[in-house]
């Protein structure tokens, strides 16, 4: 099949790419012909078979806003070859902090300053990012998906107290983001997954699939599908919502 130009291409900026529901996101969008850019804290690492890793990818750390005000100057450059336009931006990258042994933090186990640094991934790096590229995405019609949390709406037995509320506040956000960005025919919509088969899954995660209508893990490629659905024209008046993506954990 003949290359298509990346003038022509659809174009994909994803946070968080490097491992569970962010590289099946990958593969889902290349597989559909869409030059996919990648942005993660760690460079890009060598032994990675992804052929158009090394030229989109950009190295940022999303808990430091100077480094990621410099990484959208620099996406600005590599979306000129595109004509300006950003079909879509997914953020997906987030942090989940835990305890010694891995135990859950708690609201008096979480110190100020992590506090902050969950919020500046989790929450405000999607901001800056939707607010820094607006006008890529206005060019292309564009979609933004949030990828939140079932933490977001329910004390979960993992997931801490920051994680959690940095979740439920990016589904606010998503409603807002609907709401203005509406106007300029960008949609913004947000997923929630549940228990997904990912590197990240905590012990104990088996007592909970146990409570599972569907009696089993999410895979993520069955999360990423759904992240396609909504940056694409099958979602075309889908705007502001959160989809549940947890085999009816969530009933």
């Amino acid at each position: 099949m003949a290359q298509i130009p990346n003038a022509e291409r659809k174009t994909l900026l994803l946070t968080g790419a490097s491992r569970g529901i962010g590289h099946a996101t990958v593969k889902r969008f290349s597989s559909a012909g869409w030059r996919v850019i990648t942005c993660s804290r760690h460079a890009f690492p060598e032994d990675c078979p992804w052929e158009a890793g090394p030229e989109d990818h950009i190295q940022v750390d999303l808990a430091d806003p100077d480094n990621t005000a410099a990484a959208i100057e620099e996406i600005h450059e590599r979306l000129k070859d595109q004509g300006g336009r950003l079909n879509a931006l997914v953020n997906n990258a987030a942090i989940s902090p835990k305890g010694e042994g891995g135990s859950r933090l708690g609201v008096f186990d979480t110190s100020q300053e992590l506090w902050y640094k969950v919020f500046q991934v989790n929450f405000f790096a999607p901001v800056i990012l939707a607010r820094g590229l607006v006008e890529e995405l206005k060019a292309a019609s564009g979609s933004v998906v949030n990828v939140s949390s079932i933490a977001g709406e329910r004390v979960h037995p993992f997931a801490g107290s920051a994680y959690a509320t940095s979740k439920a506040a990016l589904k606010a956000l998503t409603r807002e983001m609907a709401a203005e960005f509406g106007p300029l025919n960008v949609r913004v919509n947000a997923i929630a997954p549940g228990e997904i088969d990912t590197a990240i899954l905590s012990p104990g995660t088996e007592k909970i699939v146990e409570e599972i209508p569907m009696h089993r893990l999410g895979t993520p490629e069955e999360v990423a599908r759904v992240i396609y659905f909504l940056c694409t024209d099958q979602s075309s008046y889908i705007n502001g919502t959160e989809i549940q993506i947890n085999g009816g954990q969530h009933v």
